[in-house]
């Protein structure tokens, strides 16, 4: 009776019961989605044909990702040694973000069995989505190639896994240009709808914007996804993962903070060059002042503070923070600053379908990353490979 009762409890956890929940949900929305058309489960229309399926999934995801490019870089180009305990994490985090960004890409496009087409048969090179749509499949090929080492040693494979290791510096390298490509890109999309996207919001330096955001974004993610493993996964983590953990979350925050005051100032200087300045007395005004210093320069300043205070605690509360900050960001440019000039009844709102979609997509990425990071060395080194490293 009481191992039943052992069996139960371990099953039936809250995890478990929410994610299930959840997945249930998406599942039966899945269905509806795909019989019935975007029509089915969604508020799109010709005037609003991208929602929050392309402005969350889409637009944050790949931001938020930006943390496997950042710890490779940081680690392997730069030789941050230090850093090492935070690439396995990052990778794996970066590979599930950009995998299921192409998840949720069928949602929006639909008919999945044409997926290979931009690559592999359109001719349309002059495209920014097309650029978009092979750096993210090369990219994600990277991404795997990088995780694969973690499932290698799992399986035992060590001659394979040892040939995958001595590619880290090359795939490093192309991991970087290629996110540098279509960070910059998917702002750079924004740029052939000047009519639309409200001023304060559109610039010539969308790409820049993007990119450099994808920095702090990356940063601020291996921290956020740092303080979540220690808070669930804790007993996954080997005497290096725990030992090295502050010093990776304050140098990550050190270098956060120096990037988003960065990003302030080329902000201001786009609203200089472009003679913005009397949108910022209007209600858009204060919008976009909340989004940069509320959500950039004031967290940008929390992390100065907590690195000099070496506060660990102010450091994942300032990463939180900018995680929000980036994501409101992408919302702002894809959604609420998009066709600003219509009326309200003719504006954008996702249902309710849209957003619960969202959250099943996000809950597959969760309910993944803990199924790897509790059964393969992620937080931990294995035993038998721990002089390669």
């Amino acid at each position: 009776m009481s191992q039943a009762m052992t069996r139960a409890d371990k099953i039936f956890t809250p995890f478990n019961v929410i994610s299930g929940t959840i997945i249930f949900i998406g599942l039966i929305l899945t269905v509806l989605r795909f019989t019935g058309g975007l029509g089915a489960v969604t508020n799109l229309d010709n005037n609003n044909p991208w929602g929050v399926w392309i402005g969350f999934d889409l637009l944050c995801g790949v931001a938020l990702a930006a943390g496997g490019y950042v710890t490779s870089a940081a680690c392997y180009v730069f030789g941050l040694k230090r850093y090492h305990s935070a690439v396995r994490p990052a990778i794996l985090t970066a590979f599930l973000g950009y995998a299921l960004v192409v998840f949720a890409l069928h949602y929006d496009v639909g008919r999945p069995w044409r997926l290979p087409y931009p690559v592999f048969y359109s001719q349309g090179t002059s495209s920014l989505l097309f650029e978009v749509g092979l750096c993210v499949f090369l990219y994600l090929t990277v991404l795997f190639t990088e995780y694969s080492p973690i499932a290698l040693e799992w399986l035992k494979l060590k001659k394979i896994r040892n040939i995958v290791i001595r590619m880290t510096l090359v795939l490093t390298i192309f991991g970087v240009v290629l996110s540098t490509l279509h960070q910059s890109s998917l702002g750079a999309l924004f740029t052939i709808a000047p009519s639309k996207l409200h001023p304060l919001w559109y610039s010539t330096y969308l790409a820049v914007y993007f990119f450099i955001s994808s920095i702090f974004a990356g940063l601020s993610m291996v921290i956020f996804e740092s303080s979540l493993s220690h808070r669930f996964l804790h007993h996954k983590m080997d005497e290096t993962h725990l030992k090295e953990s502050a010093g990776v979350a304050l140098g990550f925050g050190k270098a956060a903070s120096f990037v988003m005051m960065g990003y302030v100032g080329i902000k201001l200087i786009g609203i200089a060059i472009d003679n913005n300045w009397h949108h910022l007395t209007t209600g858009w005004g204060l919008w976009f002042l909340l989004e940069v210093i509320g959500f950039v320069a004031l967290p940008a300043f929390v992390y100065a503070l907590a690195v000099r205070e070496k506060n660990l605690l102010l450091v994942r509360v300032a990463a939180a923070w900018t995680v929000l900050g980036v994501v409101l960001n992408r919302l702002n440019i894809s959604l609420v600053a998009f066709n600003w000039h219509l009326p309200s009844a003719q504006r954008y709102f996702p249902s309710w379908m849209e957003v619960a979609t969202s959250v099943f997509i996000v809950t597959i990425g969760v309910v993944i990353y803990k199924f790897v990071a509790t059964r393969m060395p992620v937080l931990y080194e294995h035993p038998d490979y721990r002089h390669d490293h």
